[in-house]
């Protein structure tokens, strides 16, 4: 079965020790050819949305029920104010990225492979799976 070359994916994100799986949609500038590429764009993505939020103004927050109960439902309610408006940079991101996966720190799954050399080709479909799986037990949140 031929699937066409897509830009748009959906990436699992794990934790080690955690049965929680993130989900989300990523659409991505271009088709990345290797696993560098793939890895800078996905981190494009994120800066971009980490970014956006700093920018944008909230003059009055408030919470309705649904968002409670949907926000209650992860354990954490928050009315999303943000006290760091500091931008990232993102060359530096995308440099940090790069140095945490050589270091060990997270691996990439594409459709049950490990994907190590970052000079993979990749040969991905709209039906390929990505996983980023992180591999310390630091505190916090989500990458």
């Amino acid at each position: 079965m031929n699937y066409k070359i897509m830009n748009q994916l959906t990436l699992q994100l794990k934790r080690l020790g955690k049965k929680k799986v993130k989900t989300i949609d990523v659409v991505l500038d271009s088709t990345p050819k290797n696993l560098k590429q793939l890895i800078g764009a996905c981190v494009r993505h994120e800066v971009k949305k980490y970014n956006e939020k700093r920018e944008g103004d909230i003059v009055l927050s408030f919470l309705n029920a649904t968002e409670i109960q949907e926000q209650g439902e992860t354990g954490k309610i928050a009315f999303g104010d943000l006290a760091n408006k500091t931008l990232a940079v993102e060359e530096t991101a995308i440099e940090n990225a790069l140095v945490a996966h050589k270091d060990g720190l997270y691996l990439v799954f594409i459709d049950d492979d490990e994907i190590t050399d970052l000079e993979h080709p990749l040969n991905l479909t709209e039906k390929s799976v990505v996983s980023f799986i992180r591999m310390t037990f630091l505190s916090g949140a989500y990458w």
